[in-house]
């Protein structure tokens, strides 16, 4: 029981002062300070990192726990827009499965992921619970190869997030954003040299309609604009299963999104990040650590990030 409330005061304290921008968060809702604007969903930005294209047949599980802080918010030509500050944390746990057997000469699999948060948006409000609930129906991992003398590692991944977030149309801070997205993946590992990797991983991103939208945007529909988004590493290999190097990510949304099915101009977002990162692999273990810092955000808040991580594969 002691051990119990030591981790919920923990967990209390963390939850007021972090926050996070990834698979789950702040969701079709309007900005602090922006009247008129449809937000993207919380996506994958710097969870993933380096050695991200390598796997193979068998199992892998993981946690992945970010915290974030997300202050000062710009407008479409980086001008600052308003002042509320976001804070909140999330976790993810993945599950996926690649099969021994192969297709197009590589091997198939699935893979799953679950999703909770608690956000703490000040002003606007505060939301807990379950997020959307990723499910990719086919996933292709190639077996390593060599192209010029560099061993190259790669997949291809058909993502789908399902609505099952916590939604309320009375809220204005939801862990959900009650609308289905299409976000299939391509991810790459090169070793260009040697004990030197470089990851990337590219993501795009489509959202359906939420025909339920908070009241307060006093709008029947709203739609998130499509996006391109991907992260990507460069790292040294320091010491045995020891990696370490910067990691980054960027976000461009390339569409309008829509309320009542009306563009709105000028709304479509962007923001880049940069920081250091590790990973250190031991046997069937896998732990990283990465840092964050935002910069150039348009039409979204600006803020930095930690994502701590840990793998098991099973073979």
């Amino acid at each position: 029981m002691a051990s119990g409330s030591l981790l919920n005061k923990v967990y209390g304290w963390l939850a007021k002062r972090l926050s996070v921008a990834m698979l789950i968060g702040l969701q079709s809702v309007s900005l602090p300070g922006q009247s008129r604007h449809v937000s993207e969903p919380a996506v994958n930005l710097g969870d993933t990192s380096f050695l991200d294209g390598l796997a193979g047949p068998g199992f892998v599980v993981e946690q992945i726990g970010d915290a974030a802080h997300d202050g000062r918010i710009t407008d479409s030509a980086g001008n600052a827009a308003g002042a509320g500050e976001v804070n909140s944390i999330s976790g993810l746990t993945h599950i996926a499965w690649l099969s021994h057997k192969q297709f197009l000469g590589g091997w198939y699999g699935v893979e799953v992921v679950l999703s909770a948060a608690h956000v703490n948006a000040g002003a606007s409000g505060e939301a807990g619970g379950l997020g959307a609930t990723t499910v990719g129906p086919f996933i292709l991992q190639w077996p390593e190869h060599r192209v010029l003398g560099m061993a190259i590692d790669q997949r291809v991944v058909a993502d789908f997030d399902l609505p099952t977030g916590q939604y309320s149309r009375t809220s204005n801070v939801n862990i959900g954003s009650n609308a289905f997205t299409v976000h299939p993946y391509y991810a790459i590992t090169a070793f260009p040299a040697k004990r030197i990797e470089t990851s990337w991983r590219v993501h795009y991103l489509w959202n359906s309609t939420n025909n339920n939208p908070p009241i307060s945007t006093g709008a029947q529909t709203t739609q998130a604009g499509q996006a391109i988004h991907f992260n990507a590493t460069a790292a040294y290999n320091l010491w045995k299963g020891l990696w370490i190097g910067p990691n980054a990510y960027y976000l461009k949304q390339i569409t309008d999104g829509k309320i009542d099915a009306v563009a709105l101009p000028n709304s479509p977002e962007q923001v880049g990040a940069i920081g250091p990162g590790m990973v250190w692999n031991s046997g069937s273990w896998f732990f990283y650590a990465n840092g964050y810092q935002e910069f150039g955000a348009q039409n979204r808040a600006t803020g930095h990030k930690l994502v701590l991580r840990v793998e098991k594969t099973f073979k």
